[in-house]
């Protein structure tokens, strides 16, 4: 089951989380929140397994 770790301000900024988290070693997947707006500013989930949410959160805490 994949769990929801961080919600992104925007497909930008979680694309940059995604690859920082993958850089790590872990499986990421990106679900946007919501329609996309004029500027293509929309929330973002980023997810990750759900027996890798301590550590991812750890990684994200020290970025």
């Amino acid at each position: 089951m994949w769990t929801v770790v961080y919600i992104a301000p925007s497909l930008k900024e979680a694309e940059k989380m995604r690859n920082l988290l993958s850089t790590e070693g872990f499986l990421v997947k990106l679900r946007t929140i919501g329609l996309p707006q004029a500027n293509d500013a929309c929330s973002v989930e980023i997810l990750v397994p759900e027996s890798e949410v301590d550590e991812a959160l750890e990684t994200i805490n020290t970025i």
